[in-house]
């Protein structure tokens, strides 16, 4: 029988083949075991949708660390909101070992599960926090702190954009993974927070072999933010 992590192994270095991407084999092989610990720990505990399972490593783990493509180099410190059983934050701290980042989710027993990942996984440049990035104690830890904020929340881009700037440094980025039609979130966001995006950029999130035209609506929403 071929070990499990093995064949998420070969999995996710196809689809990093067929796409031009190129993560190091000692990165690769650390995103494979993360898939097992997730899967395993997602038989007692939803971290991911159970229908999900089969295709861990395409749909979660080769497009976690595929992002790491577009998040631009100068950024230190990351905050991932929202982080679930540890998405996108933990193949972005794998893919990108220089920056240090803190994995937020107001579930306890998914922070404890991201713990346990983020200790077996050997990660040193990540902690994982049980608490809401908008409540003041956070926000009195945290404030400016950041110049990369990322998610895979299904948060509105209006609120993301409430939690992120009392966080953030003058100038930083946000990332958020995103699907369907943004077109009305753009513009409520747009609306109300104008002055602070300097940038805005939708990255049609397309791969071989099984999202050639981006069937599956994956789309990943770059901002640039000033203070």
């Amino acid at each position: 029988m071929v070990d499990v992590q093995e064949q998420y192994l070969k999995q996710l270095q196809s689809l990093c083949w067929e796409n031009a991407f190129k993560p190091d084999l000692m990165k690769a092989e650390r995103l494979a075991y993360f898939a097992d610990l997730l899967t395993e720990k997602n038989e007692d505990l939803n971290l991911i949708s159970r229908k999900d399972v089969n295709s861990i490593v395409e749909n979660h783990i080769f497009i976690s660390s595929y992002i790491t493509k577009f998040i631009p180099e100068k950024c230190t410190n990351f905050l991932d909101i929202g982080t679930g059983g540890g998405l996108p934050g933990i193949p972005v701290a794998i893919m990108r070992p220089e920056m240090k980042g803190v994995l937020v989710d107001s579930t306890g027993k998914k922070i404890e599960a991201v713990k346990d990942f983020i200790n077996k996984l050997k990660l040193n440049n990540v902690v994982a926090e049980n608490d809401r990035v908008e409540s003041p104690e956070f926000i009195d830890h945290y404030s400016d702190s950041f110049d990369l904020i990322i998610t895979r929340a299904t948060v509105p881009l209006i609120i993301l954009l409430r939690y992120a700037l009392p966080l953030i440094k003058e100038k930083s980025f946000l990332v958020a993974l995103k699907g369907g039609d943004l077109d009305d979130e753009f513009k409520n966001a747009e609306m109300k927070y104008k002055p602070y995006i300097k940038k805005s950029t939708i990255f049609e999130l397309f791969y071989k072999p099984t999202n050639v035209r981006n069937q599956k609506g994956k789309k990943l929403v770059l901002l640039e933010l000033v203070k």
